[in-house]
């Protein structure tokens, strides 16, 4: 019997959360497993710790890792990840397209072929003719050695992965603030939070096991104050206190408006900003107190109001509320602050305020961006896997920093080339134009996930480059259009490290064996090097040996984790870095004196933002600006899109299970019923959604919590693609995307 919405949120973890209750999910799990082996769930980047069931060679159940920051909770989409295993459309053998259809090889012809392409590619055209891009799912090691291959051997820096589409705009944020990446705070933090502000967050459905923990906090808690900044009334507003809608690109006022307000009721830790803080404006740090003042002066909640259409009364409450001496505040946020083209800029804005109040580096007072994908932090970000970066904070464009990777690469100088790779959409802008000869892409499916999808999807359908995709399922909006198609091993079929939001690394077992003729991505890889001359450079005979070589990377970073020997991995559940040392426990805040191993015991005050040559953090002057496209008479309807809680990403995996197949599978359009009800639209009826880059048609719902002239669409339909409609403009720092906002018409389908 199919599962309904109603009864998925009453099984979940999330739907516990909201009614107050915590219930372990290994209650459920089945008996009697032959063994039970560890790791970490699939889906987004909380990094929920659980235990694979193995009876007769295959998963049969999962439980949670009690002894993990989930104790032992896992939401419905984790518990039910042993039906992914065995989905009827696996990937179980090489693919080649012949005669214009993918037809099965041997993996000796796959590769044979692949390798010659990319040979004849750099050959012909040199090196900056082949790409590599890759994802936050893929394990760090995998993604270690393809940076490693295509950098190092290959000698080309299009090396890109789908976190350039998520987190890009927080690594811009964090870095552009305290000078380096990652979160200085930690899940614990949530249990000593006086207030929670969720900006571009919906926790209740993209995060629900954090979710729990945020509403478990504030059912226990005192006076635990939660404030949600979305244009939607989400599943997440249902826990707050207040509810601050808005029109979509315009929170860089209210954020703004809510310093302002800090700063006119004395709510400015002075002596916090006198010794830690720099203000900036622009790219550069050259501006002071009073400047930042004068530049919140216009900044008023009322006029912040006008802009946003959001209650002055509101921007002051919460002001106040994260403000209020005494009381701690943390803030966390996610895409709809991120997927942004002033992504990096709101993510500063999110800063100052705790950079304001001194409300960071102590228990229950820090900054916590929220991560999608389980492994785009420890893979991609801290693994250096994108076309500007270098293992462990090491840059491209930064000779001593190649100089350093090509020592420790046993690479002679030079090797690295000077100048960065292309971002993602320039990656692909540059397959459309013909420059790019030859793509390989793992564990993921832009032809579906990227914006303005069907400008992309006609540059591949021509064919215009070689095509990889090595993916554990087929076919894929992605799989259906390559040359090659690599059956990859999925999850519990494999070994390797992940790296979640908190910077908690945590060591996936391998619980059985891959499917069919399926293989690990970094066999895969290492496969790929030997047969394009380059075996020397990825020698291991196992992860766990190419995981050695990555701690010799770390030492003596900021992110420095050489304490975390694979027996000592294998042994946890879970270490957060920094974590220099086998003994040390590893480091639950940044920049805090006597918790973090790289700020000096001897030093004057309590924290140190070593990330900045001055120990300072920046507060940045950032005004208010409008998104890349602005509603008008022919498009006037903001859409945004994101995520529900059945699903997870493109749905190769969530739809693969009975219980999801059929529950809010089919992206339906959500309006409000003023904008519905004018064109005699009713819940149900089938609709046409435009853009100025393509159409698609979906199913529509008036819903009370839609913001009138905002529509919402989710991400996870294969059939009907809402990236069919989204704009492709870039954040100027980051180069994410704008997914958030865009303009829309709508109009009925009327029957015959």
């Amino acid at each position: 019997m199919p599962l309904t919405r109603r009864d998925f949120l009453k099984a979940s973890a999330a739907a516990s959360a909201l009614a107050g209750l915590g219930l372990p999910v290994d209650a459920l799990a089945a008996e009697g497993g032959e063994r039970w082996v560890k790791s970490v769930c699939r889906y987004c980047g909380t990094g929920c710790g659980l235990y694979v069931g193995v009876r007769d060679g295959k998963v049969f159940a999962v439980k949670g890792d009690r002894d993990n920051h989930n104790r032992g909770l896992l939401c419905l989409k984790g518990f039910l990840l042993p039906q992914i295993m065995s989905a009827p459309d696996r990937c179980l053998h090489p693919l080649v397209r012949k005669g214009g259809k993918l037809v099965r090889a041997s993996w000796d012809e796959a590769m044979s072929l692949v390798a010659r392409r990319f040979r004849e590619a750099v050959d012909a055209h040199g090196p900056g003719a082949v790409g590599f891009y890759g994802s936050g799912q893929g394990l760090t090691e995998e993604t270690y050695a393809a940076n490693k291959l295509f950098k190092a051997g290959l000698r080309t820096n299009h090396v890109e992965g789908n976190p350039r589409l998520c987190m890009a705009s927080a690594v811009g944020g964090y870095l552009s603030t305290y000078g380096k990446d990652e979160p200085m705070g930690c899940y614990e933090d949530l249990d000593h939070a006086d207030v929670m502000l969720l900006v571009g967050s919906n926790a209740a459905e993209a995060h629900p096991i954090l979710f729990e923990r945020m509403a478990r906090r504030k059912q226990t808690g005192k006076d635990v104050k939660v404030v949600v900044l979305d244009p939607r009334r989400t599943p997440t507003a249902r826990i707050a206190d207040l509810h601050l809608s808005f029109t979509p690109g315009t929170d860089l006022a209210i954020l703004n408006a809510m310093a302002n307000v800090l700063v006119a009721e004395g709510l400015v830790d002075e002596a916090f900003v006198k010794a830690h803080v720099a203000f900036g404006e622009g790219k550069d740090v050259n501006r002071a107190w009073e400047d930042y003042r004068a530049f919140l002066a216009p900044y008023t909640p009322v006029r912040a109001a006008e802009l946003s259409g959001a209650r002055a009364g509101d921007i002051v409450t919460a002001a106040r509320w994260f403000g209020e001496k005494g009381r701690t505040a943390t803030s966390m946020w996610c895409m709809g602050l991120n997927q942004r083209t002033r992504g990096v800029w709101a993510n500063n804005l999110v800063h100052n305020l705790h950079l304001l109040t001194g409300k960071i580096g102590l228990p229950g007072s820090t900054p916590l961006s929220l991560t999608g994908q389980p492994n785009a932090c420890g893979g991609v970000r801290d693994g250096g896997a994108l076309s500007h970066l270098l293992p462990y904070g090491r840059l491209i464009a930064n000779e001593k920093h190649r100089a350093e990777m090509e020592k420790l690469w046993n690479v002679p100088p030079g090797t690295i080339q000077p100048e960065n790779g292309k971002p993602t959409m320039d990656l692909f802008q540059a397959l459309e134009q013909g420059d790019l000869k030859a793509l390989y892409v793992m564990t993921t499916n832009p032809a579906q996930s990227l914006p303005n999808v069907d400008r992309y999807r006609k540059a591949l359908e021509a064919r215009k480059a070689f095509l990889v995709v090595t993916e554990a399922f087929h076919p894929t909006r992605t799989s259906e259009l390559a040359d090659v198609v690599l059956p990859a091993a999925l999850w519990a079929e494999k070994e390797g490290v992940y790296g979640c939001t908190e910077r908690r690394y945590q060591l996936l077992e391998q619980a059985v064996r891959p499917a069919g003729e399926a293989r690990p991505d970094f066999a895969i890889l290492c496969d790929l090097a030997a047969r394009l001359g380059h075996g020397a450079l990825l020698p291991w005979k196992g992860p766990a040996e190419a995981w050695d070589e990555i701690l010799t990377l770390s030492k003596g970073t900021a992110y420095d984790f050489t304490g975390m020997t694979r027996a000592r991995l294998a042994a946890s559940h879970g270490l957060l870095w920094p974590l220099p040392a086998e003994g040390h426990p590893g480091t639950k805040r940044r920049f805090v004196k006597g918790e973090d191993p790289l700020v000096p015991a001897d030093a004057p005050d309590r924290i140190r933002f070593y990330g900045r040559p001055d120990a300072r953090a920046v507060i940045w002057l950032r005004p208010q600006q409008p998104p890349a496209e602005v509603t008008d008479a022919a498009y006037p309807l903001v859409l945004t899109t994101g995520r529900v809680i059945e699903h997870w990403h493109t749905g190769t995996m969530t739809r693969n299970c009975k219980e999801l197949r059929h529950a809010n599978a089919e992206s339906v359009v959500e309006l409000h019923p003023d904008d519905g009800k004018p064109l005699g639209i009713r819940t149900g009826d089938e609709v046409r959604v435009s853009s100025r880059r393509g159409a698609e048609t979906f199913k529509a719902k008036l819903v009370d919590g839609a913001r009138p002239g905002t529509v919402f669409v989710h991400m996870h339909d294969p059939q009907r693609m809402c990236n069919r409609l989204t704009i492709d403009a870039v954040d100027p720092v980051s180069k994410q995307p704008e997914f958030k906002i865009c303009a829309v018409k709508i109009e009925p389908i009327r029957k015959a």
